[in-house]
């Protein structure tokens, strides 16, 4: 089967309710098939801050009280695609670590629920 074939095979796996467990399953497969499965944690965390640094600048792109290059406005993606780069690059980054991203969220609002937010 063929690379293409095996993603949409994979992405038929996933549904719209599908828990942050399968989604690192699904993305742990698909990067391995996509030849990313030996990046670093600092390959992912670099990937992670350029794929931030995208994300700000497709939320300036729909907020016109700044300034930025119209030349390019048409290089810069979706807020939605940049936010999905984001959570795929941040879940990538889980699977390398090691981390269940459900139990990391999970014990860290154990945590805040502790605290006092004003």
């Amino acid at each position: 089967m063929n690379t293409i074939k095996k993603q949409k095979e994979l992405l038929k796996t996933i549904s719209g309710g599908a828990s942050i467990n399968q989604l690192q399953e699904y993305f742990k497969a698909v990067l391995e098939i996509r030849g990313f499965g030996n990046q670093t944690a600092k390959d992912k965390m670099l990937l992670l801050m350029e794929e931030v640094g995208e994300l700000a600048k497709a939320l300036r792109k729909e907020d016109y009280s700044f300034t930025i290059d119209h030349t390019k406005i048409d290089n810069y993606q979706t807020i939605e695609s940049e936010i999905a780069d984001v959570g795929i690059v941040l879940i990538s980054l889980c699977n390398v670590l090691k981390i269940d991203l459900f139990d990391a969220i999970i014990e860290k609002e154990k945590k805040n629920t502790e605290r006092t937010w004003n």
